[in-house]
């Protein structure tokens, strides 16, 4: 992987990762249960906060990578619509492995709010994916190298 295809999936995973947060953190305010993903993550992992939101951070940034180096010239559309279609496969494995991980059971099952929670989490990642996409860019773009001055 270049230099510069690199640095911008790392860029494209943080920008994803702070809209996605930000959005759950939104989510009480739109009728939908709260999604504290690194609260959640801290306590599946009985540790601070802190190794949570570090945790989020390299989740997201990882996902970008994965979407970069493998799958980014493999999707069809644009950058945007790109990444929506990566961020289903995140969204899947959460449901299916990471939920149940975290005692909620596959597709939340175990939460009080089921269907608002896989509800949420499909829109964080579709938003996850539609900015990490869009910064990202197109696969020529992110291999051009940066021009010197």
């Amino acid at each position: 992987m270049g230099q510069n295809k690199m640095v911008r999936a790392i860029l494209a995973g943080l920008a994803g990762t702070v809209v996605m947060t930000m959005l759950t953190y939104m989510a009480p305010m739109m009728g939908m249960s709260e999604m504290n993903i690194p609260g959640m993550l801290s306590d599946f992992m009985k540790m601070s906060v802190v190794v949570g939101w570090v945790a989020h951070f390299m989740i997201g940034i990882g996902w970008a990578l994965v979407y970069a180096y493998f799958a980014v010239e493999k999707i069809p559309g644009a950058p945007w619509q790109k990444g929506i279609l990566f961020s289903l496969l995140p969204w899947v494995l959460m449901q299916m492995m990471a939920s149940p991980m975290m005692g909620m059971g596959m597709f939340f099952a175990s939460s009080s709010a089921p269907m608002m929670m896989v509800i949420g989490s499909l829109l964080g990642h579709i938003v996850y994916g539609a900015v990490t996409g869009a910064i990202y860019g197109s696969p020529k773009a992110a291999s051009t190298s940066v021009p010197k001055p």
